[in-house]
């Protein structure tokens, strides 16, 4: 059976899930969400399965995955998945977000929706694992992905996970981050290392940044994905002190030149 995926992902974490899946299941094509964002219109996949994987922000979805996701025709599809990839819990209250999404544009929701753990990247708050933490993260997502791919295959129904206090917490911050999203790159500044090298503005899933005059400018269409901070090769990008002295991170199963290739049709 032919599957489409459509992932967002800012450090590839989510793109790696997509990747692993799709291996596994055969016959399917992984397509980005952000190459559609400036399209318009219905989209709908001509695929008997569609699947859609992404991080979680604070218990919900990305703002471009939201906005692709009121576009999304699955009523045709025999069957429709998620995978939500998060370094802090939320999946549960994300995914109910989507199905519901889902549900009030054709009435179609999710078959089924998994949460996987994998390191974090939110460095304006934290510090993503690294070393040993780092490994067996990757590790147990791999054996998961594995098990899920197999749940797909198999076409399994399955309910969506309840979880009241992540309900609760989305309830509570992630209004306050989507209103805040796309102008929270104010917070960021670039320091004496940047060489110039566009890498930022190349894997932008938003388009946000260009480069003017040598350095990165931010315009205010930020996804807050964070791929800017951690995959500049100076480590030149900050987002206030904090982020000075914290690990950065890409998912090691993901090269740049893809995560360059998302705004790509």
């Amino acid at each position: 059976m032919k599957t489409i995926i459509y992932y967002f992902t800012g450090t590839g974490n989510s793109l790696a899930a997509a990747k692993k899946i799709a291996a596994a299941l055969g016959e399917t094509a992984i397509v980005p969400i952000a190459s559609l964002a400036k399209t318009s219109g219905p989209i709908t996949p001509d695929a008997g399965r569609v699947g859609i994987v992404c991080p979680v922000y604070f218990s919900g979805l990305p703002a471009m995955v939201t906005a692709f996701a009121e576009r999304l025709d699955a009523a045709p599809a025999g069957y429709v998945f998620a995978v939500v990839t998060h370094g802090g819990g939320g999946g549960a209250a994300a995914l109910r977000q989507l199905d519901g999404i889902l549900r009030e544009r054709d009435g179609r929701g999710l078959d089924a929706g998994f949460s996987v753990s994998m390191p974090g990247n939110y460095i304006l708050m934290y510090e993503s694992p690294a070393g040993e933490k780092r490994d067996r993260l990757l590790a147990a997502a791999d054996s998961e992905f594995e098990a899920i791919a197999a749940r797909i295959g198999r076409g399994e129904r399955r309910n969506l996970p309840h979880a009241p206090l992540t309900r609760l917490i989305k309830a509570v911050m992630y209004p306050r981050f989507l209103s805040r999203v796309h102008g929270d790159d104010r917070k960021f500044t670039v320091d004496e290392r940047c060489t110039s090298c566009g890498t930022c503005a190349a894997v932008c899933p938003a388009e946000n940044i260009e480069i003017v005059e040598g350095k990165p400018v931010w315009n205010h269409r930020c996804e807050l994905c964070c791929g800017c901070i951690h995959l500049c090769p100076a480590g030149a990008i900050q987002a206030g002190k904090g982020t000075e002295g914290r690990q950065r991170y890409r998912n090691p199963s993901v090269g740049i030149a893809e995560l360059e290739r998302q705004r790509e049709p």
